[in-house]
This record gives C-alpha cells, structure tokens and sequence, in this order.
C-alpha cells in the first residue's frame, strides 16, 4: 500500500462572498485532476441536530466567522473521510480549498497537512454585484443566511477585516487574481491557466 503525503498539495479558491469561487469549484471539480473541497457546503451537510452545527449556524446567521479550531477541526475530519471513501485521491488532484483559510491562524492550522501551490484570488470589484450573487443564491438554493442583505453585508465586511489578511501570509508569487466580474466561461478559463502548470508540477507522472 503507497505511503499516504505528509502534505495534501492543494490551490487556494479565494474571494469574498459573492465572488464566484463555489461556482467555478464546481465547475473544476467535475475536470479530472482536481478536488473541490468548501467549507460552506460541508457545514449545511452536517447533522442540524449536532452542537457543532447549532454552533456554526448562530455564527452564519450573525455573518461572523465560525471559531478557526472548530473550522479547521470539522474541515480536517471531512477531508480525511473523504480520502478514505477513496473519493479524495491525494495522489492524483490537487486540492481546491474554498472556504478555508478565512485568518492567518487557519493558515498556520492547517499548514502541517496541506501544502498550498497557489491562491487564485477571486476579485469582482463591484459590491453591489457580489451583493446581487448572494441575495439570488439564497433564493435558487435556499440558504437562509444569505437571505438577509444586513447579514450579507456584515459578511463582506468581516471579509474585509479578517480574512483578506491571508494574502500577506502566502508568498506574492503564488498569488495570481482572478477577475471575476465576467462570464463563467471567462473566468474558467482564467483559473485553468493558473491551474494547469500548477497541476503538472503536482503531479509529473500523470498522463
């Protein structure tokens, strides 16, 4: 049996609420070679009974961030059960981390097991479009914390404040922006331009 990677090589999707990020994972977790992993959707899959999700769900309804161990610790368990469904093959895909780090200190949380090659930095410099993303999302997939234009508001503020401080952790050179402001078709074909290299030096022995 091959020796499991001490670190999971992987490619940060980054970008505030509304950016487009959970759209275009979506679309590249479908391409062979990569493996879309969000935080938001493996928190609305969690048991609603359990006092983790009861926790996550006060933080969501506040537009606050959810607590970085109770993060990284849930995020961690999913991905490890992922792999050993052998629907994870960390061998093969580079991993699209959305979600995850949202602070420095998830960052430094999580740097033991995942190895990042690249932030793919989200931007759409229009709030009011990001704005627009979220209130039609709640909608078509019936997410009541993006339901509340307030909430959504304190979102991309906290963003702001909190999580766009994760750019000055990584090194300059593995950040590469994205401009999302586009059509989906545009902006895929950003992110596979920065993927692609990233992707073959990850993993020189697949065809």
């Amino acid at each position: 049996m091959a020796k499991l990677l001490s670190r999971y090589p992987a490619a940060l999707v980054f970008g505030a609420p509304g950016a487009g990020k959970g759209t275009q994972g979506e679309i590249l977790t479908r391409v062979p070679g990569f493996f879309h992993l969000s935080t938001g959707v493996i928190f609305r899959k969690l048991d609603p009974q359990t006092e983790e999700a009861r926790q996550i769900s006060e933080f969501c309804k506040r537009g606050e961030l959810v607590p970085d161990e109770l993060t990284v610790s849930i995020f961690r368990n999913w991905l490890e059960g992922r792999r050993a469904a052998d629907k994870y093959k960390p061998r093969e895909q580079l991993l699209l981390l959305d979600g995850i780090p949202r602070t420095v200190n998830q960052c430094q949380l999580i740097e033991r097991y995942i190895d990042v090659k690249l932030v793919l930095y989200f931007e759409c410099s229009d709030l009011e479009v990001m704005v627009d993303r979220i209130r039609r999302r709640a909608v078509l997939e019936g997410r009541p914390d993006d339901a509340s234009e307030s909430v959504t508001r304190k979102r991309l503020e906290t963003f702001q404040r909190e999580t766009t401080p994760v750019l000055e952790y990584y090194p300059p050179e593995l950040i590469k922006k994205i401009d999302s402001s586009g059509r989906p078709a545009e902006v895929l074909a950003g992110c596979l331009a920065e993927l692609i290299p990233v992707l073959k030096a990850s993993f020189p022995d697949e065809g």
